[in-house]
Formats: C-alpha cells, structure tokens, sequence
C-alpha cells in the first residue's frame, strides 16, 4: 500500500511517518517546511528520518536514508498544479493529511495563512483524492472547533458551530467539505479531533515545551486558573497508534468524525509537577486568574473510536513527560 502523509517535518507528521514506515509501507511524506517556528526543528525532524536537509529542493522528491521505502517531497499545499501532479504520479492508495497552519494565536497576526493552508490547501487534498481515485483519506482535525463548550467530556455528537479563534473555524471548515465530497464522490473521510498532543520533537509553541523551558532556565511562568485547569494530554505515540488503528479498519460509513485523546484528563499543576519531577528543578509559577473564554476542563469522548477500532491509550502521564523531558533535554544541550 502507497501512502501519503502530509506534514511530515511536523510533529505528529514526523511520528507517523516513522510508525507506517517501520510497518513496512511505500511512504511518501510532504511538508513545505514554513517558518512558524525554528525550521531548524523541522529540518531535525527530517533527518532523523533520513531526509538529508542539504538535499531538499522544492517539488523534488528525496529518498530516506533510514528507510527504503519512504521519499519526501517540500510542497504547498496550495501550489494546485503540483499537488495533482503528484497524486497523478504516486497514485497514493491512502492519504494521511496532517499538515495545516497551527495555532491559535498566531490566527490573531496572520490568518491569510490559514485560509491558503487550511482553506485552499485542504481543497486541493480533497480534488486530489477526487481525481485520482483515492478512496480513503484521514485527516487531522482538532478538539478546538468545540469552542467555549461547557461540557468537560467532549463528544462528536455535540454542536460546533461557534468557533472561538480562526484555526477553530478552518477545523470546521475542513469537516463540512470532507462530508461534501464523502456525500457527491463517495470518498471515505475520517477526520480525527485530536486533543492536547505532546511527548518528543513536540513544538515549541505548545505547553509542554513553554513549561519545561521555563523550568530549566529559572523564567517565571504564569498558570491559569490556580493550576486547576484539566487536560485531555494525550502522549503522541497514543495518537499516531489510534491514527494506525484507524486506518487498518473498514468504515461503513462514508463520512466520519472521531475524537483521540488519553479520556483521562489531567490537571495543570499536576503536569506541571511531573515536568518538576522530571527535570529536577522547580518552577516559579505566577498563578493567574482565567483566562477570557477559556473553559476550566475538556477531554474526550473516544467511545465512537473505541467502539470502531478498540483504541486504547497506553501511556500514562508520569511515562509520558518523562520520555518528553528525555529528548528535550538532550536536544536543547546539542542544539545550545
């Protein structure tokens, strides 16, 4: 089976990669290596996978070093002519696509961003799919299009229809125009709402990370809600698992949409207290009152996911943070 997956220098793109390639499968994996945060990490992320970083031209496609049977190629999701040229090419029997413009607050500075990646880049995928045959395609979608829902445990049943940030709202976006093409070209679309991701080559822009810097460099960090805010963390090799799961299953449905998370919500300060563990230090915590519009607990339903597949989280909290702070560790001492 040819499989493309799509945000590979990402974080979890970079995970699935290594989890589909070990299981013996033809990979193809695609990323435009933007600068939303340090390429350097993007760039890491590739060669540990075996793409030579010097060796990467754009539109050009470069084989792994580690693995024979994965290439990646640096594209735009948004560049329409060769995306189809390269689903015309491969004739990928499965799409994963992981790739988007991430984050929440930087919607704030940049949005056209997101409507060229998330917007147009999502069309092309589905196009793509349409013209080529492609019968299956997962993609991520994210626990933030349920917006200020006041339910802590988040079902697919629930309505989301009031997005609170603009990468929410093309989250949104993403699942109505998977159901238009499920429901006019009968491609199989699975889109995964995935909640609070972290463990090794995470982003730097995400809790995890932010915590753990502030920790090992002595900076005072501000925790919301007394530290009393609770979190689906679910580790990332739980999400590329349930990612796997779903893709080995055969769907009666055209159209479907699935939480992933650890359903074991976790409160702040008691992450935080395992990054302390961890790391062997302290933090210098600012407790702080709410944030506007942010809501004390969510964490996921997976019932519909488990019912489907038999998904199951294995890693608790305590496992989890530790091989986080393992590799950021070492890293950040390389990378000083």
């Amino acid at each position: 089976m040819k499989i493309l997956i799509t945000g590979s220098a990402g974080f979890i793109g970079f995970h699935t990669v290594k989890k589909y390639a070990e299981s013996g499968y033809d990979i193809v994996g695609l990323d435009n290596i933007n600068n939303y945060y340090a390429t350097s990490l993007k760039y890491d992320r590739l060669n540990e996978s075996g793409i030579d970083s010097g060796k990467i031209l754009y539109n050009e496609v470069v084989a792994s070093t580690v693995w024979n049977n994965y290439r990646f190629v640096q594209l735009n999701l948004e560049d329409t002519e060769n995306v189809n040229a390269l689903f015309k090419a491969e004739q990928f029997d499965l799409v994963i696509h992981l790739a988007a413009q991430a984050g929440v607050r930087y919607s704030l500075e940049n949005p056209n961003s997101y409507i060229q990646s998330n917007i147009v880049g999502f069309t092309n995928i589905l196009e793509s799919c349409r013209h080529n045959k492609i019968a299956t395609l997962i993609y991520a979608s994210s626990s933030s299009v349920y917006g200020l829902s006041e339910k802590p445990l988040l079902s697919t049943d629930d309505i989301v229809d009031k997005p609170v940030s603009l990468y929410a709202a093309t989250k949104k976006s993403n699942e109505l125009m998977a159901h238009v093409y499920s429901h006019l070209y009968g491609i199989t679309t699975i889109g995964l709402r995935l909640f609070t991701v972290y463990g090794p080559w995470g982003r730097p822009d995400m809790a995890p990370f932010i915590f753990a810097d502030a920790i090992s460099n002595n900076k005072p960090m501000r925790v919301f809600n007394h530290g009393n805010m609770q979190r689906d963390f679910t580790y990332v090799d739980d999400i590329v698992d349930g990612i796997y799961s779903v893709s080995k299953n055969a769907w009666s449905n055209k159209y479907n949409i699935l939480n992933i998370g650890n359903n074991s919500p976790i409160k702040l300060i008691d992450f935080i207290g395992c990054l302390e563990t961890e790391l062997g230090k302290f933090s210098i915590k600012e407790f702080c009152e709410m944030q506007p519009g942010d809501v004390i607990a969510t964490w996921a339903d997976t019932t519909e996911l488990v019912k489907a597949t038999g998904y199951t989280p294995k890693t608790d909290i305590r496992e989890g943070v530790k091989k986080f702070v393992k590799w950021y560790t070492a890293y950040y001492k390389k990378n000083k």
